[in-house]
């Protein structure tokens, strides 16, 4: 196995032992359970920062597909298919027991995994999606005011608890994914429409 090649499988084994043990496991621990010692793991990555950084950028920016932007963006469809078709792809991604394991892990501990994915998330999503909600109303898209925020946070919210609760609650969960994205979405448009009915 190559540098590289040890340097990857390092790094798979270790997205898998955070994702079941949590993010305040030891570097010691996961490297008993890793079958390598201590100061191998820190020829690899040199702090238990460094790993859970590069834990961060495999399990959360890697799998950003750059086609999701194209299809939040497409103006020739409807907001509402083109919300749909986003969603249904990004869950299709992220519904997954080590993708969201970690992200409730480090939310609990605090890490700042988390609060970057929220951030991530606020400005390459969910203003985005706003502004494209004011854009197909007619309206200037000059800002994304904190009722709209909260509004979207809502629907992003909701979505990601139906994987909480399918995925890692094993919970009877009554409609299909498709389904309940779509009432999400409908809920989401109706509200802002309610809250702001100077944009319809």
């Amino acid at each position: 196995m190559s540098s590289e090649e040890r340097r990857r499988d390092i790094l798979e084994k270790a997205i898998r032992f955070f994702a079941i043990n949590g993010m305040a496991s030891s570097t010691r621990d996961l490297a008993r359970e890793l079958g390598i010692t201590q100061p191998l793991l820190y020829r690899y990555f040199p702090s238990k920062d460094a790993l859970i950084q590069e834990v961060y950028e495999a399990v959360y920016l890697d799998r950003w597909n750059p086609e999701w932007d194209e299809i939040i963006c497409d103006r020739s469809r409807p907001l509402r298919d083109r919300l749909i078709d986003f969603y249904g792809k990004y869950t299709d991604a992220i519904f997954e027991p080590e993708w969201l394991r970690i992200y409730l892990y480090s939310g609990l501990m605090g890490e700042e995994i988390n609060r970057n994915y929220v951030n991530f998330i606020g400005q390459k999503i969910l203003n985005r999606i706003v502004r494209e909600y004011h854009i197909e109303r007619g309206r200037r898209a000059d800002g994304v005011s904190d009722k709209e925020m909260e509004l979207v946070w809502n629907m992003q919210g909701g979505i990601f608890y139906y994987g909480v609760r399918e995925v890692i609650f094993n919970a009877h969960v009554p409609l299909d994914k498709h389904s309940a994205i779509a009432t999400a979405v409908d809920t989401f448009l109706i509200g802002l429409d309610a809250q702001l009915p100077e944009a319809s």
